[in-house]
């Protein structure tokens, strides 16, 4: 399950440097003013940031979701009965099952971050010592979002067939409605605001910041207008709008780390009443 789980942010580099860089390189170079020109290097740095950004925003929650299929193999074979019978209170046990998830996931998800900035140091090195901490803490933050979300819904799956079946929508879906595989600034302005409430949505605007700050600092001090930067940022979804209201960096960290808190409470919470049901 690991290598297979492993697989999946290096499918995902290797598609998007593929296919998906010719399309980003084009939509940056029709979106600046035609008197103005970037280098190579910028544009490359661009597009490595938002592929980066893109990657890492669906991995951390795709890879949970294929590290949490012990927790539903324990169920349908059914292992976590033995467990249930030993003197761990049921809170516990799901707490555990919660580490031991995050661990794996956070170890694929790094090594995926490490790919990355490896690909980023070939094609445009752009990031400052701080841009690549901060990265590395939203990719953390991500995983423990992903990972409490696939508890709370694995909670429900008895089968390998229905965590393979729930695996499969989260990785075609998710990219879309986090805004990864397509900006959000080319959604509909309802679909805009709706998906504006959801935690992921805002994981990926940190990794697009924290990914981009370099190149566009560097596009400045090229000479290129601060009009047209912040548009690009716009188009990219380093703001994220609620009702034409900017969410600044801070709120999207509160809500990113307030959906974890609430997840992981929720998860443990039903665990411990199902344990207090088989006892009755």
């Amino acid at each position: 399950m690991f290598f297979t789980a492993l697989i999946t942010p290096g499918i995902l580099l290797v598609l998007y440097a593929t296919f998906l860089g010719n399309v980003y390189r084009d939509s940056f170079v029709m979106s600046l003013p035609p008197q103005f020109a970037l280098s190579d290097s910028i544009l490359n740095g661009l597009v490595g940031g938002q592929l980066v950004s893109s990657i890492l925003a669906v991995s951390c929650v795709t890879v949970a979701f294929c590290s949490n299929m012990l927790m539903v193999q324990d169920r349908a074979n059914g292992t976590v009965k033995d467990l249930r019978i030993s003197p761990v209170r049921s809170s516990a046990l799901a707490l555990g099952y919660y580490v031991a998830t995050l661990i794996s996931t956070l170890i694929i998800c790094l090594i995926a971050a490490g790919a990355c900035l490896a690909y980023l140091a070939v094609i445009g090195w752009y990031l400052s010592v701080w841009d690549v901490i901060l990265l590395l803490v939203d990719v953390i933050l991500l995983s423990l979002f992903g990972t409490a979300l696939s508890s709370v819904i694995g909670f429900f799956l008895s089968t390998q067939g229905q965590i393979s079946a729930v695996g499969s929508i989260v990785s075609a879906g998710y990219g879309f409605i986090c805004g990864a595989y397509m900006p959000i600034s080319q959604f509909s302005e309802g679909l805009q605001n709706a998906v504006a409430f959801l935690p992921g949505t805002h994981g990926t605007s940190l990794l697009r910041n924290h990914a981009l700050r370099g190149v566009f600092s560097a596009m400045e001090s090229d000479g290129i207008p601060a009009e047209a930067i912040r548009g690009m940022q716009d188009t990219v979804d380093c703001r994220v709008y609620v009702f034409d209201t900017p969410v600044e960096q801070p709120t999207m960290y509160l809500i990113l780390g307030g959906s974890v808190v609430l997840l992981v409470a929720v998860y443990i919470l039903l665990n411990a009443a199902k344990a207090k049901k088989h006892k009755i």
